[in-house]
Parts: structure tokens; sequence; C-alpha cells
């Protein structure tokens, strides 16, 4: 007799989502830098640079809810592992980070894991 496990969801690209949320962690720095360098034109009341669309309401849309999902759907560890390969301007290999922070590979690549597919279910890539 076999047993048939029953999934309410298709099964998802691992690699896929990986590549989504993080190509989206790294637009979320840019993005953020944009909306701070606009504001603080508008407070001088000026524009230093011309613009070829007007992104900035969906821009902010996009960069409150990354923070909503990084603040809300993470434990302190996921978000730690986050901030540091992803959230900064540095390229951090994971060796220095799982030493950093003095947790096995494993473990460090189960807790990156786990962060990545909250962070896709949080923003509704998955």
């Amino acid at each position: 007799m076999s047993i048939e496990q029953l999934t309410f969801f298709e099964p998802v690209d691992t690699r896929a989502v990986r590549e989504i949320v993080i190509k989206e962690l790294k637009d979320y720095r840019a993005i953020k830098v944009q909306l701070e360098n606009q504001k603080e034109c508008e407070n001088r009341g000026m524009k230093a640079f011309p613009s070829l669309r007007d992104s900035s309401a969906f821009n902010e849309l996009k960069v409150k809810q990354m923070e909503r999902a990084l603040q809300n759907s993470l434990d302190d560890e996921e978000r730690l592992i986050i901030e540091k390969k992803y959230l900064t301007a540095a390229r951090v290999k994971d060796i220095n980070i799982y030493m950093d922070l003095g947790i096995t590979k494993n473990a460090y690549y189960r807790l990156k894991k786990r962060a990545i597919y909250r962070l896709a279910t949080a923003l509704g890539i998955i």
C-alpha cells in the first residue's frame, strides 16, 4: 500500500525562489537610497538628477513592504544573516558570517534558507 502525500500548493523551484528574493533584497538597497535622495531633494526644493520615469510611489510601497517583511517575518538570527549577507555594500562570504555568529555551517545554511522562504512568503513571491 502506498501513501500519497496531499499538498495544497504546487511545488516551487527553490533556485528560482532564492534568485528572486536575493534580487529583490539587492534592489531594496538601491530603492531605499533613491527614496532618501528624493526626500533630500524635496526638502531643499530642487531636483538633482533627471528622471526618465516616475516610479516613486511604487518604490515607496516596495520599501515599506520589504521593511515590514524583514521586521515581522524573520526571527533575530535570520534577520541578522539576511542583513549581513544581502543588505550591506560589502560582499561578505557565508563562512565569515557563520563564524562571526558562532554557529555551524549546517545551522547557518538552514537558517538562511528558512529566512529566504519566509521573505518569499511574506512578499507574496510564493
